[in-house]
C-alpha cells in the first residue's frame, strides 16, 4: 500500500469511528469465531457494559439475549449473507433486568470480499415501550378496550373497586361484558391468586340452582351417594360471579341474603355452617330497582349486593370503541383459527360503525368470528358480513347506482354519524373511521343536507 493510500485509509477509519460513536444506536461487530472486536459508546450506553469488558468475550455472554441461544439474527445473516432489519427482542443486564431492543445485522468483509465476521447495530425501545404501555393503559383495563369517555370513567374507579372487599352489582344489557368486567375486578383483586367461579342464575331450575350454589351432603336427596361441594366452597379465596341475579326465586333469593349477611352457609342437608370465604359479584340486565317496587327481588337483598354498582354501556353508545374491538377479536381469533386476516377493509368498517348492535360486544364478537370463517387470510370485506349488516338484499331490488345498497347504507351511516356528532363532520370523519375529505366528498355525492347550523364550531366529542 502507497503512503497516500495509507493515509486515505486511516483518515477513513478514523471517520468511521468518529460516526460509530457520535451515532445514538448501539454498533458492535464480532469476528468468524464469535468474539466481539468493536463496541461503541452507545452500545456501553444501553448494556451498561464497558467497552474494555465486552471486547474480547464471546458476544452472547455480553447480551444475553432472548435470541442469542434458539434464534440468534446475527448468525442467520453469515450463514445466508442476508441481512436483517429491525427484528424485535431484548438484551438482559447484569442485575436480570430486561431491556427491549430493535436491532439489525449484516456481514462483515474485507477489502478482497472475504467475510470476517458480523456487525450489529440495536436500538433501545425503552422509552416507545414505556410510552406505548401509557397509551395501552388508557384504552385497556384487563382485557377490556375502550376509547369511550363513559368506560373511560370507569377505568378510573375499577381499580379502588378491585382492592375493596365490597360485592359489586354489574348491570347492562344482554352482550356488553359483564362477565369479562367481572373477571376483570377479581384479576386486579387481592384474591387474584384464588379461583374465579361463574355461575348463570338463569340457567338452572331453583332445586338445581340451590345444590350448585351451597353443595350437598350424601343422602341429602335421592341420588345423593357422595358428598358435593358447591361453588360458595370451591370459589374459597376467590371470587364467585353470579350472573342473571334477577332471575333468582324469592325463596333462594332468603338463602343468598343469609349467606351475604353472615358470611357462611349450610350445605344441602349438612348440619355444620361453613364460612364463605368469596368475594361476590352479581349481575344482570333486568331493572333490579323494578323488580323490587314488583314484589319478585327482596329490597333487602338488592340493598346487600347494590353496594358498589359499576353500569356498563351498549355498544351504540360507544361506537369509538368499534375499531379497537374488532382489531382485538381479530388478534383473538387469528391466535385460535392459525389465520392470517389483516384486518377489515374501510368500507366493512363503516357498516360495523353504521350498525345498531342490539346483541352488543358478544354480535360484534360473533360477526368476526363468521367472517374468519369466510376470510380466513387478506382482509374481511362487505361480502363477508351477515345479510343484515351489509344489506345486501337492497341489491336486487333497487335499480340504479345512486339507489344502490352501498349508496343507501353509506347514507344511513353518514346521517347518523352526524346527527350523533352534532353535525361536526370532523367528530363523524373519525367516528366512521374515514378521513375528513373522503367524508366531505361522500356527504356532497349523496346529496346529504345538514341542518344551517352544522356544528363545525363545537368540540368533538
Amino acid at each position: 500500500m502507497t503512503r497516500q493510500k495509507k493515509q486515505t485509509a486511516e483518515i477513513g477509519g478514523a471517520t468511521t469511528d468518529a460516526i460509530l460513536e457520535s451515532i445514538s444506536d448501539g454498533v458492535f461487530t464480532v469476528d468468524l469465531d464469535w468474539r466481539i472486536n468493536s463496541f461503541n459508546r452507545a452500545a456501553e450506553q444501553i448494556t451498561g457494559i464497558s467497552r474494555k469488558d465486552a471486547i474480547g468475550r464471546f458476544c452472547s455472554e455480553v447480551f444475553r439475549s432472548n435470541m442469542c441461544e434458539t434464534n440468534c439474527a446475527l448468525r442467520k445473516t453469515l450463514k445466508n449473507g442476508k441481512p436483517i432489519i429491525g427484528r424485535s427482542g431484548y438484551i438482559v443486564d447484569e442485575e436480570g433486568g430486561r431491556t427491549p431492543i430493535s436491532l439489525s445485522t449484516a456481514v462483515l468483509k474485507d477489502s478482497s470480499g472475504q467475510v470476517v465476521g458480523g456487525a450489529e447495530t440495536f436500538r433501545d425501545l425503552s422509552e416507545v415501550e414505556t410510552l406505548r404501555h401509557e397509551l395501552e393503559g388508557r384504552t385497556h383495563v384487563g382485557e377490556i378496550v375502550s376509547r369511550s369517555p363513559m368506560m373511560q370513567r370507569l377505568f378510573e374507579v375499577i381499580p379502588a373497586i378491585a382492592a375493596s372487599p365490597s360485592t359489586v352489582l354489574i348491570t347492562g344489557e344482554t352482550g356488553t361484558g359483564k362477565e369479562l368486567m367481572a373477571r376483570t375486578i377479581h384479576a386486579l383483586s387481592r384474591r387474584c391468586k384464588g379461583p374465579f367461579i361463574a355461575l348463570n342464575c338463569g340457567a338452572l331450575p331453583d332445586t338445581l340452582l340451590e345444590s350448585e350454589l351451597f353443595g350437598y351432603k350424601a343422602g341429602a336427596f335421592t341420588g345423593a351417594t357422595k358428598d358435593k361441594p358447591g361453588r360458595f366452597a370451591v370459589a374459597k379465596g376467590g371470587t364467585l360471579f353470579l350472573d342473571e341475579i334477577g332471575d333468582v326465586s324469592p325463596a333462594l333469593q332468603v338463602r343468598l341474603l343469609r349467606v351475604l349477611q353472615e358470611h357462611s352457609f349450610e350445605p344441602l342437608g349438612g348440619t355444620e355452617t361453613v364460612p364463605a370465604d368469596v368475594r361476590i359479584v352479581v349481575a344482570t340486565n333486568r331493572d333490579l330497582t323494578e323488580l323490587t317496587k314488583n314484589g319478585t327481588f327482596r329490597e333487602d337483598l338488592y340493598y346487600r349486593i347494590n353496594v358498589v354498582r359499576i353500569e356498563l354501556p351498549p355498544l351504540r353508545r360507544r361506537k369509538e370503541d368499534i375499531p379497537l374491538l374488532v382489531d382485538q377479536f381479530i388478534v383473538k381469533f387469528n391466535r385460535l383459527h392459525h389465520a392470517t386476516v389483516r384486518g377489515v377493509s374501510p368500507e366493512t368498517l363503516s357498516l360495523l360503525m353504521a350498525h345498531n348492535w342490539p346483541g352488543n360486544v358478544r354480535e360484534l364478537e360473533n360477526i368476526i368470528e363468521r367472517a374468519f370463517v369466510l376470510c380466513p387470510n387478506g382482509i374481511i370485506g362487505m361480502d363477508h358480513l351477515p345479510d343484515e349488516i351489509s344489506f345486501r338484499g337492497y341489491r336486487s331490488t333497487v335499480p340504479t347506482a345512486l339507489q344502490s345498497a352501498r349508496s343507501l347504507l353509506e347514507s344511513q351511516a353518514i346521517r347518523t354519524a352526524l346527527e350523533r356528532n352534532g353535525y361536526s363532520r370532523l367528530a363523524a370523519a373519525k367516528e366512521l373511521g374515514m378521513h375528513k375529505s373522503t367524508l366531505f366528498r361522500k356527504i356532497k355525492q349523496l346529496g346529504i343536507i345538514p341542518p344551517g347550523k352544522d356544528g363545525r364550531s363545537k368540540t368533538a366529542r
